[in-house]
């Protein structure tokens, strides 16, 4: 019966969506406890980050997200987007869809398609349950004894906690970030921005890539080579369309404003 009823769970569980046309995948870590371990992963990095004062750029940033999260494949949690006053030039997504990108980021931005080709590409990553995928691989049957025990905050659960945050800071890895670019390229047309805009921030890491600052030099080392990430974005591009849709410069050139200030 106990056999049974493991069956029947992991039956249950493997209908997680985990990207467009239907994608589902096995995933043991239930969305309660995904999001609870997000929220503690994003209470320790605003304990050691400075969030943006500026509520204009916090608010702008929200809302472009809030866009992208409303045509995205998953739809059973809230996505929160912050920024963080530093000039490093990253963004990185939370499990539970907490996702932070840096003002050093924006600053080399031109225009408001940019911004949202780079939260898509961040939603994408809590789409697909990258960090998710990466803790069930670690912590395996564990984690579904903790389901079957009704276990919410275990031991195991914690220890997830430190681990997300580990695998954030190291990176999702190559197959990831390429599987990232694509929903995010999607997501960004689905919301009517110039898909375009992922190619030129390609371009923008080209640039930073020749005077890397230490942190974006070790993001490059788990993300796949630009100009391979260049030519896949075109072909998607080609494919799905939408090189009429507009940048949305002018209020993106205001926020900016505040960020230079």
């Amino acid at each position: 019966m106990r056999k049974l009823f493991i069956g029947f769970l992991f039956l249950v569980l493997s209908c997680a969506t985990t990207g467009p046309g239907g994608k589902k995948s096995l995933i043991l870590i239930p969305t309660s406890t995904e999001i609870e371990i997000g929220r503690e992963v994003s209470s320790e990095v605003e304990s050691s980050e400075k969030l943006h004062t500026d509520q204009r750029v916090q608010n702008y940033v929200n809302n472009v997200g809030q866009k992208i999260a409303e045509v995205c494949d998953r739809k059973d949690i809230k996505y929160t987007f912050k920024v963080i006053d530093s000039e490093q030039v990253n963004a990185f997504a939370c499990p539970g869809g907490f996702i932070y990108i840096y003002a050093g980021l924006i600053k080399i931005m031109d225009n408001e398609a940019q911004l949202a080709a780079v939260l898509a590409h961040e939603v994408g990553h809590v789409v697909a349950r990258h960090s998710v995928k990466r803790l069930q691989t670690v912590y395996g049957y564990s984690i579904l004894m903790d389901v079957l025990l009704g276990d919410k905050m275990s031991e195991v659960a914690l220890q997830m906690i430190n681990a997300a945050t580990f695998l954030i800071l190291q990176g999702y890895g190559r197959d990831n970030e390429f599987e990232a670019d694509n929903y995010g390229i999607l997501y960004a047309y689905r919301a009517s921005h110039n898909p375009k805009a992922m190619v030129q921030i390609f371009n923008k890491f080209i640039e930073v890539e020749g005077s890397p600052p230490s942190v974006f030099e070790q993001l490059l080392l788990s993300h796949p080579p630009t100009q391979d990430r260049i030519d896949k974005a075109n072909k998607q591009i080609e494919e799905i369309g939408g090189e009429n849709l507009p940048y949305h410069t002018e209020e993106f050139a205001v926020i900016k404003t505040l960020l230079i200030k």
